[in-house]
């Protein structure tokens, strides 16, 4: 059976990261709501706003709920979703979910026309990293474990059964993280 993946569809494009899910194996489902997200095996929260994506969680009253899910259940947070699951954040400071033991610095390189597609590498096979305004995680502490680097400073990194990506996989349309993530949740299901 598919494990279920709840793609949080506050902002971000998440209909690429259902789409990326649905070919990774999982069955992909929006979480809006609380009663969503109780009927999810696991998380994805996707690339948009940090603060305004905060606001939306305050308001939809998701906020606590989703860190409580997190406190059993698998999380893959990109980009925006990597700075809501990090302990701290700089530029500017904000709440965040502190699920993962990582500091993360807010648009660190740079503006919007500084984006960039680069290659790197992750278990010895080609990853194209897309990123957009992307933040960069300046600690990855605790029982992190980098699984990919760019420009000195890790862009992919698990602890437990989280994960956070500091660009966007759900763009590249290779898979092969969305399948990584979706391992995550099937083995936490047993």
């Amino acid at each position: 059976m598919r494990p279920v993946i709840g793609i949080l569809a506050l902002q971000g494009d998440f209909e690429a990261h259902k789409r990326a899910v649905d070919q990774a194996g999982g069955n992909p489902v929006e979480v809006r709501t609380k009663a969503d997200l109780d009927a999810v095996d696991g998380l994805i929260i996707p690339g948009g706003e940090s603060t305004t994506m905060l606001k939306m969680l305050a308001d939809e009253d998701l906020f606590e709920p989703i860190r409580k899910f997190g406190q059993v259940k698998p999380i893959f947070g990109t980009c925006a979703g990597a700075i809501l699951l990090a302990k701290e954040v700089l530029n500017p400071a904000q709440d965040s979910l502190q699920l993962m033991d990582l500091t993360v610095e807010r648009n660190a390189y740079g503006r919007q026309i500084d984006s960039r597609i680069v290659s790197l590498e992750c278990d010895g096979k080609p990853l194209e990293a897309v990123f957009i305004r992307a933040p960069v995680i300046r600690k990855a502490g605790g029982d992190s474990h980098v699984l990919v680097s760019y420009n000195g400073d890790p862009v992919l990194v698990e602890q437990g059964r989280h994960m956070a990506a500091t660009f966007h996989p759900e763009l590249a349309g290779e898979g092969a993280i969305h399948r990584r993530f979706i391992e995550k949740v099937s083995a936490s299901r047993k």
